[in-house]
């Protein structure tokens, strides 16, 4: 069974910056991908960031690309993600989510994630 834990939300202004954290355990990280999600008001959840986890290889939507960096620390099984220049349409609850993967896929799909936390609040005010 995988357990997510997140923490690391919040109130921040616009232009300030954030690092969620996702606790993480499993029997097993291979093929592994952890992936953040976020949902704002009456919106559909959305990708954020992915990391597979063996290759450490990441992916990120266009919205956040070159603002949002997802890393992991292989000895706290914790996958961060630090979120810079942040804006008002970052608002959102955060969630990470995880799914195992054969060879070097991965999905930023939320469908495809059985595994979820229970996500914190990011607030971006103006």
């Amino acid at each position: 069974q995988v357990q997510l834990v997140e923490s690391g939300g919040g109130l921040v202004q616009a232009g300030g910056s954030l690092r969620l954290s996702c606790a993480a355990s499993a029997r097993t990280f291979s093929t592994f991908v952890l992936g953040w999600f976020r949902q704002a008001p009456a919106k559909e959840r959305e990708f954020v960031a992915a990391l597979r986890w063996n290759a450490g290889s990441t992916y990120y939507a266009n919205s956040v690309e070159g603002r949002v960096t997802i890393s992991r620390d292989n000895a706290k099984n914790t996958v961060h993600l630090q979120m810079n220049k942040l804006k008002p349409e970052d608002t959102a609850d955060y969630y990470c989510a995880a799914a195992y993967f054969y060879g070097s896929n991965w999905s930023s799909d939320y469908q495809r994630y059985p595994y979820w936390g229970q996500g914190t609040q990011v607030t971006v005010s103006s």
